[in-house]
């Protein structure tokens, strides 16, 4: 980890700031995050088939997920609108039950730039929206269901090149 950039959404004063990336060069750049909803296996067996009152689950969820790449700057205060050029989404089942017996559908994107700097947010924004879509649409029938492992699965371009969960500790003990 680079200890010079650390925590540089943040002034010598302390104070939060959006970083310049002026003098960045503008790289290919992708990153691949992922999440899970957890729900009752009745539920996930009506998403499949498609027989919710709201509507096919998953075309929703993945509009959802494009909009909120889109639309990342809006929502996380400090991140500098990219110019994406494109967002991928999947969808898989869960079928191993957790604890509670619940099942789940996991949620994949990969969302892509040049620029000069990341896509890690609008990856991580598009699964949270397309998850708490889900959520949405299916909570009349399943008010226990629960978003876990939203996470940043790869990221690739710029500076710092590769990452890939699991292959570096990417990690600091804060003061």
């Amino acid at each position: 980890m680079d200890e010079s950039n650390d925590l540089n959404h943040f002034s010598a004063a302390g104070r939060a700031r959006m970083v310049d990336v002026s003098a960045k060069a503008k790289s290919h750049r992708t990153a691949i995050a992922s999440g899970a909803l957890r729900m009752l296996p009745a539920t996930l067996a009506r998403i499949r088939a498609g027989t919710l009152a709201k509507g096919d689950v998953l075309a929703v969820a993945d509009v959802a997920a494009v909009m909120a790449a889109k639309r990342t700057p809006d929502l996380i205060p400090m991140c500098h609108p990219v110019p994406l050029s494109g967002v991928e989404v999947e969808f898989s089942e869960i079928l191993s039950p957790d604890a509670e017996g619940r099942v789940g559908l996991g949620a994949r994107v990969s969302a892509r730039c040049t620029g000069s700097t990341g896509v890690e947010m609008e990856a991580l924004s598009a699964v949270a929206a397309a998850l708490l879509t889900v959520y949405d649409m299916c909570k009349a029938i399943d008010r226990g269901m629960r978003i876990e492992n939203l996470q940043l699965e790869e990221k690739r371009g710029g500076k710092s090149g590769l990452w890939r969960r699991g292959e570096s500790a990417g990690r600091k003990t804060l003061p």
